[in-house]
């Protein structure tokens, strides 16, 4: 322990954020009630502290209790190390290799344990399990890019330099329901009662480390509806090239958590006024270009919002063929007026925008096949003859299809009777939809000459109305409707 003083008193390379004095509060005095706490969250933390270690729920679920909000998520920190916590626990899994956590299971719940972490540059952290058995580390020492991005965090520490190491103070709070107390070291209990935003330790060396966390900065903003401090705020912008650097599959994991927590509107209009959303989020950024590109994205996301406020859930496959359609809309008309066939044309314009998309954002292979029958849905759609409205009817992905043409409908891009005529094609009995067949076989278009032969030899597998790739009408706001007459692939 002396040695770690020294270290720290004379060493040249100072903590990314200082440690802060401990401040114990009660938590009833805060509004917190244990008894509310999930049994799960509980029992982890009990077993931990009946093991002989320290635990606490952390960060995110703490700060929504104090604010009057029902946690997402309880996570539990402890001093504990993953090969210590697991064999406590008959389900739990040790994941990670840039950040080793364990996850404990109960049922489909989740329950994260994390161990307390010393801050990046903290060379001290490292030599400290010569003194504490829970803290000895094995070969894994952090690693550090160029641009001062963490690489691999598994440095055990203690609960003030886990603090430290935490992005923002109100996300650095600790709560241990045995005792009933909230600890605080970076005045979190303070800017959560002034609704501010702060980082904790240096802003510009603390984006270095990890520069996801500009986009936390937005996301969390946009969520408690929170000021950014300015020490916080004043660095975003000419640090917003970092995060070039980091790993596509990550950046399409905080992008599914930026726009799909209920709070997307706001967070791109944080984004926007960060000076993020230029070249940061490329599907975003080239979708808000497009010709109705921005009515319809912003369409997409407010349908999002409104979809989580109403406890309903939202496929990150449905919202990012939103984002990505301008481009494949308009790529897929280009096609056509080169002279490819309707389907080939969407297929290929499908092609080439998910794999421009992919050199920045790493969509999952499983979520780019449903935004592709999404898309494919779309001209299947604009076919009301008995043939393919059953087919499209039967389709696993119709209700995310429907939804999504209802979305162009709202913003101009289709007729809003065809949206109407397939809300009441689901709606109907048997002998109701074969009147809606008949009456649409009725008000068809005329087509020319050369289609009309064609169509009465062998149906093609696609067809357009109206003007454009499925026809174009001023457009009205059909509700989301939630009858399931098919598959609902966004529940």
């Amino acid at each position: 322990m002396i040695r770690k003083l020294i270290d720290r008193l004379f060493s040249s390379k100072k903590p990314s954020g200082a440690l802060g004095k401990r401040v114990e509060t009660p938590g009833a005095s805060l509004g917190i009630d244990p008894s509310r706490l999930p049994n799960s969250a509980l029992t982890v933390v009990r077993t931990l502290q009946q093991a002989g270690f320290e635990a606490y729920i952390v960060g995110g679920a703490v700060r929504d209790m104090l604010l009057g909000l029902k946690p997402k998520d309880f996570d539990v920190a402890t001093n504990a190390t993953p090969e210590q916590v697991k064999p406590l626990f008959r389900r739990a899994l040790l994941i990670g290799r840039r950040f080793r956590i364990v996850h404990v299971l109960f049922g489909r719940e989740v329950i994260e344990v994390s161990t307390f972490r010393a801050n990046p540059d903290s060379a001290s952290a490292a030599v400290e399990g010569d003194e504490r058995d829970t803290h000895k580390l094995a070969g894994r020492h952090h690693a550090v890019d160029t641009s001062g991005r963490v690489l691999r965090d598994n440095v055990w520490g203690s609960q003030d330099e886990d603090a430290a190491r935490r992005d923002f103070s109100v996300n650095a709070l600790y709560y241990d329901p045995s005792r009933d107390l909230v600890v605080d070291y970076h005045h979190g209990l303070r800017d959560l009662k002034a609704r501010t935003l702060r980082m904790i330790g240096e802003p510009s060396r603390r984006y270095r480390e990890d520069p996801v966390r500009l986009l936390r900065v937005a996301r969390f903003a946009a969520k408690l509806g929170f000021e950014i401090a300015p020490g916080t705020l004043h660095p975003i912008a000419s640090h917003a090239e970092l995060l070039r650097n980091v790993p596509s599959a990550r950046l399409f994991d905080e992008t599914i958590k930026l726009l799909q927590t209920g709070h997307a509107l706001a967070s791109l209009d944080n984004l926007r006024r960060l000076g993020l959303h230029k070249g940061l989020l490329p599907l975003i950024d080239l979708a808000l270009s497009q010709p109705r590109g921005e009515a319809f994205v912003m369409a997409a996301l407010g349908d999002t919002d409104a979809r989580i406020a109403s406890g309903k859930t939202a496929s990150p496959a449905f919202l990012f063929a939103c984002l990505l359609w301008p481009q494949v809309g308009q790529r897929w008309a280009q096609l056509q007026v080169e002279g490819v066939p309707l389907i080939a044309a969407l297929d290929q314009a499908a092609d080439e925008v998910l794999a421009a998309q992919a050199e920045r954002l790493a969509i999952q292979r499983r979520i780019s096949v449903d935004m592709r029958e999404i898309w494919a849905l779309q001209p299947r759609l604009a076919r009301r003859s008995s043939r393919y409205a059953y087919s499209a009817l039967e389709h696993p992905r119709f209700r995310a299809g429907f939804d999504f043409l209802l979305l162009r409908a709202r913003t101009g891009e289709a007729a809003p009777e065809l949206a109407q005529w397939w809300q009441d094609f689901q709606d109907a009995d048997e002998p109701a939809r074969a009147d809606l067949l008949e009456q649409a076989a009725r008000g068809a278009p005329e087509p020319a000459a050369k289609k009309r032969r064609r169509r009465r030899r062998k149906p093609s597998a696609g067809g357009a109305e109206g003007t454009g790739p499925e026809g174009t009408g001023e457009a009205t706001a059909p509700e989301h409707g939630d009858d399931a007459a098919a598959q609902d692939p966004r529940r």
